[in-house]
Formats: structure tokens, sequence, C-alpha cells
């Protein structure tokens, strides 16, 4: 498995945030080997779901097991496809009350656009990976996270981030042992007129 999965710091503050948010249903893209998935199930309440979307079946099969072992597979379904493709299947069912995004970042846009389809005010979005080492704010930094497209897709995201109205929106950053980036946290207040 790539070495691209939250800190465990990260992953007890998306815990924190799925309580903060009184989340009973949470949608995650991007599972990996499951630990982001796993801290965000803790958050639920008795009854609550998180609906998580893996790319790779191989690393979905990892995660299933991981989540498992840490007794959370009552608490998590599990979906393997392409983002994009998986998302209008659960489009038209009860809003999620937090969505964690970290994903390909070439699509962090078009998710952001899923998210506010599938949300209602009072939903929070966290997006990971958002800062780069600070290669955001270079105008010729390098792709630090080692994806094409990656650093052009989370600046279309901030873009994107500042036009919606329907979002109140701001960056943390966050430092670990895999160096320092960020989470973009964005409240949906609104229902967006696309919506």
């Amino acid at each position: 498995m790539p070495p691209i999965g939250v800190a465990a710091t990260q992953g007890k503050m998306l815990e924190l945030l799925g309580r903060l948010a009184g989340a009973r249903r949470i949608l995650e893209l991007g599972t990996l080997g499951g630990y982001s998935t796993i801290w965000l199930a803790r958050s639920l309440p008795d009854g609550g779901r998180v609906v998580t979307i893996e790319y790779d079946p191989r690393f979905a099969e990892v995660a299933r097991a991981n989540i498992a072992a840490a007794g959370m597979s009552d608490r998590v379904e599990q979906r393997v496809g392409a983002a994009l493709d998986v998302l209008p299947e659960i489009e038209g069912g009860e809003p999620f009350d937090l969505i964690f995004i970290d994903a390909d970042k070439g699509n962090y846009s078009a998710y952001i656009d899923w998210a506010l389809k599938l949300s209602r005010p009072g939903t929070l979005i966290v997006a990971d990976n958002v800062i780069g080492g600070g290669a955001i704010a270079d105008p010729n930094g390098d792709e630090p996270w080692g994806e094409e497209g990656g650093l052009a897709g989370v600046r279309q995201l901030y873009t994107r981030l500042g036009q919606e109205r329907s979002l109140q929106t701001t960056v943390i950053q966050t430092v670990s042992e895999k160096g320092y980036d960020g989470f973009a946290l964005a409240l949906v207040t609104e229902r967006p007129a696309s919506g």
C-alpha cells in the first residue's frame, strides 16, 4: 500500500469532527486501507453509517480486513469503483452529515459538486491534502502528492470553494510524520442553487 493514509492525529481530528457535527451518515471518497474509515466510524452513534468508496479493489480488500479487525464492519458500507461512477448510485438517498474527500486530487472540484448534491444545510465537507507542503502557493511548485494533475486539481478546488455561496470555508494546516499539508473545511449553509 502506498504511504498516503492520514496520520493518527489527523484520524483523531476526523473522529472529533464527526462527533462535533453529530454525524449519523458519513461519506468517504478514498478508503485506501480503511484507517480514516475506522476513525470516522468511531465518531458515529449506534445505527450510524459510513459509506466509503475505493477505486482499487486490492486496497478495498485490505480495508475490509482492517475495518473488521477494528470491529467496525457493522458501521461501514464499502463501494468499489471510480467515485464519479459510484456517486450517482447513491444520489437521491438521505443526505450525509459529513463528507470526507481524500481521493484523486484532479477530481476534487467534481467531488465538491457531488458533495453538495448529497448534503443538507449543516453538512460538513472535509477535503484532505490541500496545502502540499506549501506547493499550492508556489506557481512553480512540483507535484507534492506524486499525482499528475493533483496540484492543478487542488487549485481548482480553491477556486470552486471560493465561488460557492452555499459554503463557509476555511483551511487548516496540519503537521505530522508526513510533513505538512492540510484540510479544507466547508460547512454547507444553504441548499445550492444547482441542488
